[in-house]
């Protein structure tokens, strides 16, 4: 009985021996880091990758995950400078740097984080009346992440953003603030209308100015086109005239010149005569009909060209 009660014994510290033996051997993921403690206190931080321990001596405390964290904060009731209460949540990036510090520097850093980020929150929005917190997500969330980073360094952890996810006034303020948004929606559609109208008006008169502009450019052009025709119609009977003139000074100058004008202002004479002989009203003559050759010699046909 005794002889059983001891090998039962032998196998179950041989058995313990293994599982410590087992225990000592550790694979450690990629981005995760262990905390090994050797006889209770501190002993190194075991990266990626295969590590033996001592059995019994060696122990892994802590096991911290490298890859960014994602923290949802929850909503809560902040108070404006106006005394306005909102509703405001967010979420928290975070990275672990430093696994020692994660692991001793505090006791659950991600509870702090959100702690810190909602009293954040709520001093900041204490500083800005409602309008502005609309307007100032960023400057938030960047104060946000300047608090913590500052509080977060020896804890170990990097605080990567910060992000307001909502923001909501009460049901009255909403339902004032949708009424401002539709007035100054409708201010600006009006505004625009109008200013259309004007623009459309301005196009309107600037088109009707042009367009007279362009007649009245045309109506110049046209005359002084008509002008320059007329001139130069005259300019070119002119030349003809003097031609033509030039053309009967030769002749009469010429040969036989003379007496042919003679013979024709005879005729043309004797014609006019005949036309008022005709006519019931008395005539003077200041000439001899009876001695028309000598009339027509005292004439001086000679023409100078």
């Amino acid at each position: 009985m005794d002889k059983m009660i001891f090998t039962v014994v032998i196998g179950a510290l041989f058995f313990y021996l293994i599982v410590e033996l087992l225990k000592s051997i550790r694979l450690v993921p990629n981005q995760t880091e262990y905390i090994q403690e050797r006889f209770g206190k501190y002993h190194q931080t075991l990266k990626g990758g295969f590590h033996l321990l001592l059995p019994f001596i060696d122990k892994v405390a802590f096991i911290q995950d490298l890859k960014e964290h994602t923290l949802d904060v929850p909503p809560q009731h902040c108070f404006t400078k106006d005394e306005i209460q909102i509703e405001v949540d967010g979420v928290i990036y975070m990275q672990v740097i430093d696994s020692a510090k994660a692991s001793y520097g505090i006791t659950n850093y991600k509870y702090a984080a959100i702690q810190l980020a909602q009293t954040t929150t709520r001093a900041v929005i204490g500083t800005l009346e409602l309008d502005r917190t609309f307007e100032e997500r960023e400057a938030i969330s960047g104060r946000v992440v300047q608090v913590l980073d500052e509080a977060t360094a020896k804890w170990g952890v990097k605080i990567l953003r910060f992000e307001i996810k909502n923001l909501t006034p009460p049901e009255s303020v909403r339902k004032s603030m949708e009424k401002q948004v539709t007035a100054e929606r409708n201010r600006r559609a009006i505004l625009q209308k109008a200013t259309g109208a004007r623009q459309s008006l301005i196009n309107t008169s600037e088109g009707r100015m042009a367009e007279m502009i362009n007649r009245s450019e045309g109506e110049k052009q046209k005359r002084i086109n008509e002008a320059q025709g007329r001139a130069q119609e005259i300019l070119a009977i002119g030349i003809a005239t003097a031609e033509s003139i030039t053309m009967v000074a030769e002749k009469i100058n010429g040969i036989g010149g003379a007496e042919a004008v003679k013979l024709e202002m005879g005729q043309k004479y004797i014609e006019s005569l005949n036309s008022l002989a005709n006519r019931a009203n008395k005539v003077i003559l200041s000439g001899d009909l009876t001695n028309m050759d000598k009339m027509l010699e005292n004439m001086d046909l000679k023409i100078d060209v």
